[in-house]
């Protein structure tokens, strides 16, 4: 079987104070319109004001995918200066705090406030979604369980929320933690049809739960806007290189499956339960500790599973022409992912300033990383990007 597998990447970002280092409470009208005049179709607000969400075009290969983040990541962090901001990509903000943002004034997101209530103020994250095509519903149904055993070495490989509340959480992705939270999270259940799904969604929406399948916030889901099986597990990715080894990697997975249906096919019960807690071990120790193999039911490093799994998907990596972005996955291993950095960067910063020094170096290495520009950001270079501010 041959599969195009088209794809398109969401990158959440957050909106942070470039004088305090903190997020920003309130954007201004003039950087939304800058940003709306700049990219009319790429941008799109979040449920609170100190985050935006930009998405790619839909893509046939991974460089399309590049030029497009690119650009928008340079383009939006120079608006963000102009206007006082900084742009960084990353799970969670290192030193903000939830309490204080404000919400986005958006019927959806009025409604969603109304409905969660200080769990949607909480809901201060940022995630990246990768979505790839494949246009069978029936078969998006399908792969939902069937990928599953794979999302928490994803999950690893992504992983760049350290921090919470201007707090070390000892967790290398601890926003999937605090999104736990929120209802209809978490990995999918196990369906035995594409007509258990159907019957799940259609009942919630029947009964007034939700309005409709873009309320199940699942770790991967069928989009409910598109033909595409919706991965949404990851941290946003602060390197841009990340977030295309990880997209990569993603669109590799569903070919192979899409090419060979009798992987994970029967998955026991025991799988989702067993995913579950790899899920937690991602979480904890992002590239750091192992995943419990079900097959072997014994503990195997990240590097190993996925140099195993790279020699699987060469042949879809080939196919697809992706096979440099897939490799690029090993890099992550090799250095250490945006929240082996950030830690990094805070230790040495605070051992020289105390914690606000550490919390406002970590700010400013997102900053420098998210644009993707080769441009560096420092607290000295403030007054010349930012003009008289």
């Amino acid at each position: 079987m041959s599969h195009a597998c088209r794809f398109g990447i969401e990158e959440e970002y957050f909106l942070s104070d470039a004088a305090s280092r903190g997020s920003v409470r309130k954007v201004s009208p003039k950087f939304i319109a800058a940003v709306q005049e700049a990219f009319p179709e790429e941008v799109q607000r979040e449920m609170l004001q100190s985050q935006i969400e930009v998405a790619t075009p839909v893509c046939e290969t991974m460089g399309e995918a590049r030029r497009s983040l690119a650009a928008l990541r340079t383009g939006l962090a120079s608006l963000g200066l102009e206007h006082g901001m900084l742009l960084l990509a990353c799970g969670t903000h290192p030193s903000a705090v939830w309490s204080r943002q404000r919400a986005t004034d958006i019927a959806r997101y009025d409604q969603l406030m109304r409905d969660l209530q200080m769990l949607g103020r909480r809901n201060q994250l940022c995630g990246m979604h990768i979505h790839v095509e494949v246009p069978d519903e029936d078969e998006r149904i399908r792969l939902m369980g069937r990928i599953m055993p794979y999302l928490p070495l994803i999950l690893a490989l992504s992983t760049s929320s350290p921090f919470w509340q201007g707090q070390r959480t000892g967790l290398m992705g601890y926003r999937l933690s605090a999104y736990a939270e929120l209802p209809r999270t978490g990995l999918p259940e196990l369906f035995d049809s594409p007509a258990g799904y159907r019957a799940y969604v259609e009942t919630l929406v029947s009964a007034g739960a939700i309005k409709d399948a873009s309320y199940i916030w699942w770790a991967v889901r069928p989009s409910d806007k598109h033909p595409t099986l919706e991965l949404r597990v990851a941290d946003s990715c602060t390197r841009l290189s990340d977030t295309l080894a990880i997209a990569a990697l993603y669109r590799c997975l569903v070919h192979h499956l899409l090419c060979n249906p009798h992987v994970n096919a029967e998955l026991p019960a025991a799988a989702r339960a067993i995913a579950s807690e790899n899920m937690w071990r991602a979480q904890r120790y992002g590239i750091h500790g192992g995943l419990i193999s079900p097959e072997s039911r014994s503990m195997r490093t990240v590097p190993d599973l996925l140099d195993e799994l790279i020699d699987q998907l060469s042949g879809d990596a080939a196919t697809l022409g992706c096979s440099d972005d897939l490799a690029a996955c090993r890099e992550i291993v090799a250095m250490g992912t945006s929240a082996d950095m950030q830690l990094g960067v805070f230790e040495e910063a605070r051992g020289r300033g105390g914690q606000a020094a550490g919390l406002a170096a970590v700010v400013d290495w997102l900053a420098t990383e998210t644009r993707a520009d080769g441009v560096t950001w420092s607290r000295e270079r403030e007054p010349r990007l930012l003009g008289a501010a």
